[in-house]
Order: C-alpha cells, then structure tokens, then sequence
C-alpha cells in the first residue's frame, strides 16, 4: 500500500512538472513583450511622420501658388471689338486684346475663331507687340493672312504708336469690289481707334502726328542717301 501511495504521489509531481513548463512556455517572456511595444512605437512614429499637418499644408500651399501662378499667365485674356468699317461692301472690324506671352496669342485667335463670322472672314490679319522686361527688348511678330503686307503694315504702326503687351487682329469681309491702297488704310484705322479707346496710345489727331513725324523722318532719310 505505501509502495502505490508513493508510485501515485511521483505520477501527479510528474504532471505538476509538466504542465508548470508548459504554461512557462505558453506565456510571453519579457523580451518578447519588449519587442511588440518597440514595433508599437515604430508605428507611431511612422503615423506622425505621415501626419505632419504644418509640412502638408506649406507643401500643398506653395503647389496650389504655383499652380495659380502658372494659370493666371496662361489665363485667356479679355477681347473687345472695335467699331466696323464699311467701304464698297468691304467691311474692316478690329479685335484688342492684352498679352503677356506668345500662348495667350494662340489662346486669342483660338477664342476668335470659334466665332463663325470671324471665322469666315476673307482675311484676319493680325499683330502683337510683348515687352520683356529682362531683357529690355519687344517680342513681336505679324501675320497677312493673305492679304499681303497687311500684317508687316499692321505692326509698324504698333510700332510707331510704340505700344506693348497688346494683340490687335483685324478682320476684312471682302465684298467684291477692289479697294486697291485703300484697304490698307482701313485696316489700320481700325487698329488704331481701338488701341485709343482701350487707352493703349493716344488721341487720334496725336497718333496722326506721329505717322506724320515718321513719314518726314523717313522721306529725310532717303534725301540724305541720294
């Protein structure tokens, strides 16, 4: 009898043992715990990195300023119309508008010829005149849009009422009747009163003057050369 009491009393030590070192085995050890919060941590601080608001904001305002920026240089510019000219059925109508860069002038005559009239119109002859300022020099350029010299005619007076940063297109619908040198006189008309009314130079009777001056400056010039 004492011999199975001992026998009996070894087997349950024996399960005690062995369900002691299972559960030591089960439960995390320091260590392990030590790791889970290092990771814990690691995360937080990713999530704060990722959550800056001071970094995202000034980041998020300097592209929206650039944006803006960029839009208001490529933003298309206000057109006005001038008064019609009528002559033998030739009707001459001027268009202003201010520019800053050679893509508002693809923007203005896009804008433009999205009006059927314009668009049929027999010729749109235009000019611009862009100063740039870093260079203290004008970025100008012209088109005849098959009426020749119409265009090289249209800049020079631009040039001579020395405006800037200006589109003028003028439109002919040709009406079947030649107008020879007349036309030419028209078609600056035309540009030269809306550029008065739009205060881009000045009065006609003050604009006449100046073409007047020029044309005795360069009829002097040839005088000297002969």
């Amino acid at each position: 009898q004492n011999i199975g009491e001992s026998i009996l009393y070894l087997w349950v030590e024996k399960i005690r043992d062995v369900l002691i070192q299972k559960s030591q085995m089960t439960e995390p050890g320091p260590d392990v715990k030590k790791k889970t919060e290092e990771e814990d941590v690691e995360c937080e601080d990713d999530l704060i990195l990722a959550c800056q608001p001071e970094s995202s904001v000034k980041a998020l305002d300097f592209d929206i300023s650039e944006t803006r920026t960029e839009v208001e240089v490529e933003e298309l510019p206000p057109i006005d119309h001038g008064i019609p000219i009528t002559d033998r059925r030739s009707t001459f109508q001027a268009h202003l508008a201010p520019v800053v860069c050679p893509k508002q002038v693809k923007m203005v005559l896009s804008k433009l010829y999205e009006n059927k009239k314009i668009a049929s119109a027999t010729h749109n002859i235009y000019a611009y005149r862009i100063y740039c300022e870093d260079k203290q020099t004008f970025l100008q350029d012209c088109e005849d849009d098959g009426e020749t010299a119409a265009g090289g005619r249209l800049l020079h007076l631009m040039e001579i009422l020395n405006v800037k940063n200006v589109m003028v297109v003028v439109s002919r619908w040709y009406g079947g009747i030649l107008l020879g040198p007349d036309r030419f006189k028209h078609i600056n008309n035309c540009a030269r009163n809306i550029l008065v009314e739009k205060n881009y130079t000045n009065s006609p009777e003050e604009s006449s003057k100046a073409l007047g001056k020029n044309k005795k400056v360069r009829k002097d010039k040839k005088r000297n050369e002969h």
